[in-house]
């Protein structure tokens, strides 16, 4: 069944002709999270998954939306995750892509208000205020093509020669196959991100290619396409025909605003406390909202 997905672990589940050198696969819990780190090695392990060679590590944790005691948790196990993955000095430039005016796609937007904002903290008035030890980081919200006129990639790029970061890391919500994983799941990779691809609007990704710097992809998927949701329920294994002319629609959680509110905050928790590790992770976000 070839149903749309932005998660590697899912499609995964239908590789099961592949062999180590092709998927590598391990697992962990941390925090009460479960931990599954994918690493695609081979153009054959990238085909089958529909995913471009580089790691993917999904935490898979209970529902947000059940309880949100265990934030704080989930996110160091996120942060640790993310800190292997980039480099280990050098400004990084934090990206929120999404339409804050469609609820399930405001993840992007509403992680980066909470993300600390300190390439501007430098010189005197840094050491003046005991945060000379601050990593510089940048933070954008480029918004949407149909708000802007722009592709995201084309603002980031701008952004990117001026900034001139180490590394890029860009936040988006995503698609699942299964309403199991909506709100519950996080995925991190290195292989960059395409805005719109699980929504099947495809726009110009933004990748190590694009914008000349490593490019760390998170998400949390937030929607699931109708017709994978029908497929799941009817246990129907058959694909549609190619010439279907239903429109697309997707499906989200009812209880989608307290998801997104979670979520934005557990992987902007994890973004924190992986650029300023020396801090609180959840005070940060108090002093970027205060700014």
């Amino acid at each position: 069944m070839n149903c749309r997905t932005d998660l590697a672990i899912e499609a995964a589940a239908d590789a099961d002709k592949l062999g180590e050198n092709d998927i590598r696969r391990t697992e962990s819990d941390e925090g009460g999270a479960r931990i599954t780190r994918l690493h695609v090695l081979s153009e054959r392990g990238a085909a089958a998954l529909g995913k471009p060679i580089g790691q993917y590590i999904t935490a898979q944790m209970p529902p947000l939306s059940d309880d949100e005691t265990r934030l704080t948790a989930y996110a160091k196990a996120v942060a640790k995750e993310l800190t292997a993955l980039l480099p280990s000095q050098g400004t990084v430039l934090v990206v929120g892509l999404g339409n804050r005016s469609v609820t399930p796609d405001t993840l992007g937007p509403s992680t980066a208000d909470m993300v600390l904002a300190t390439r501007h903290i430098r010189g005197e008035f840094a050491r003046a205020a005991g945060l000379d030890d601050l990593r510089p980081t940048a933070v954008l919200t480029p918004g949407v093509l149909g708000q802007t006129g722009t592709e995201s990639s084309e603002i980031v790029r701008g952004v990117c020669r001026e900034v001139q970061p180490c590394a890029v890391v860009v936040v988006d919500a995503l698609a699942a196959r299964s309403v199991e994983r909506l709100g519950c799941t996080v995925q991190l990779c290195d292989s960059g991100i395409a805005p719109g691809s699980g929504v099947g609007n495809n726009r110009q990704p933004l990748n190590r290619e694009v914008l000349g710097v490593p490019v760390i992809g998170m998400g949390v998927p937030t929607v699931v396409d109708a017709v994978t949701l029908v497929r799941e329920y009817l246990h129907e294994d058959t694909d549609a025909p190619a010439d279907s002319e239903q429109p697309p629609m997707m499906v989200t959680p009812r209880e989608i605003d307290l998801v997104i509110s979670r979520a934005a905050r557990l992987v902007a928790m994890a973004i924190n406390g992986a650029l300023q590790p020396a801090y609180s992770a959840s005070e940060l976000i108090s002093v970027a909202r205060g700014m």
